[in-house]
């Protein structure tokens, strides 16, 4: 079968194409990616601008042609904190289902942390024993705890690069008042999950999924080591002021970031050592696999059960 996911997040909307059958490994096959950034277009009010609706459209539109060009035979159409949050995103899903004759869904954090859990867990296997997982997206930041395909805690906090870089950060290079305001709000928040999470801290491993993790990875192994396939807490501690301390067009020159990312990889830094710190982690392994695979596995157990 010839599955398509259509991710519709606060960065991106991401088409990911597999060809698989249920028990079977997803292969990719197609990829198609529009960088939209749809929280430049969520006003103080909380709800979507008319010109980031109009062109959210245009990016699905186009996603489901090239959806259709390659015979997809199912889509899977999911939104994330964005549209979940705006105040007009149940409005705005309603006329994109009707108008593109799709069934997209919103997904809520908990259930993000849980198909990115099941993503990491099939693809570490039963043999890695205890996992943490933990993922840094545009809008929230989601990790989840367990030794099964379910976490026994899942969790989600507005604590994604995107947003927060939009919030916090000012300047170019950024000001170190802004920077001071942007961890004192990180620990604060993290200080609301903590006694959920404390106790987990004897997990066998702790992995990293996500784009802001992987190219963090990447710079930590660049810069000092770890060849992109790991990220050590020393490195983060030594890569977060760093990336601080330069402005955007030199931070678009790094191997691994995108102009879009550019922006954004400060805060993404500064939330992942600050996790790491506060739950004491030494080391994230990088997972390939994520929210999208996620979605893939959870509807294939479906069509298999």
């Amino acid at each position: 079968m010839r599955l398509g996911v259509l991710d519709v997040g606060s960065n991106t909307v991401h088409l990911q194409i597999v060809d698989t059958a249920p028990g079977a490994r997803p292969n990719p096959t197609f990829n198609y990616k529009e960088e939209l950034r749809l929280t430049q277009y969520i006003s103080t009010e909380n709800l979507v601008s008319d010109d980031g609706v109009e062109k959210l459209r245009s990016c699905i539109k186009r996603a489901i042609e090239q959806s259709s060009a390659v015979q997809t035979q199912e889509l899977l159409p999911f939104a994330t904190s964005a549209l979940r949050e705006a105040r007009n995103g149940d409005e705005i899903i309603k006329s994109i289902n009707k108008d593109f004759n799709i069934d997209l869904q919103v997904l809520s954090g908990e259930e993000e942390a849980k198909l990115t859990f099941l993503a990491a867990r099939r693809w570490f296997g039963w043999s890695s024993g205890r996992l943490l997982v933990i993922d840094i997206g545009g809008g929230s930041l989601e990790m989840a705890v367990g030794v099964d395909e379910s976490p026994e805690v899942a969790i989600s906090l507005p604590l994604g690069a995107a947003r927060l870089t939009k919030e916090f950060l000012k300047g170019d290079p950024y000001t170190d008042k802004s920077i001071r305001a942007l961890r004192d709000h990180i620990e604060n928040k993290l200080e609301q999950i903590l006694p959920s999470l404390v106790k987990h801290q004897e997990s066998d491993r702790a992995i990293a999924t996500s784009k802001t993790l992987r190219t963090l990875a990447r710079l930590a192994g660049d810069w000092f080591d770890g060849g992109g396939k790991n990220l050590t807490v020393e490195a983060i501690r030594k890569i977060s002021p760093k990336l601080a301390d330069m402005d955007e067009s030199s931070r678009a020159k790094l191997p691994g970031v995108s102009e879009n990312r550019a922006s954004q990889i400060v805060a993404g830094a500064f939330v992942a050592e600050s996790v790491m710190r506060n739950l004491d982690i030494k080391e994230l392994e990088i997972c390939p696999w994520a929210l999208r695979e996620g979605v893939i596995l959870k509807w294939l157990d479906w069509m298999e059960a």
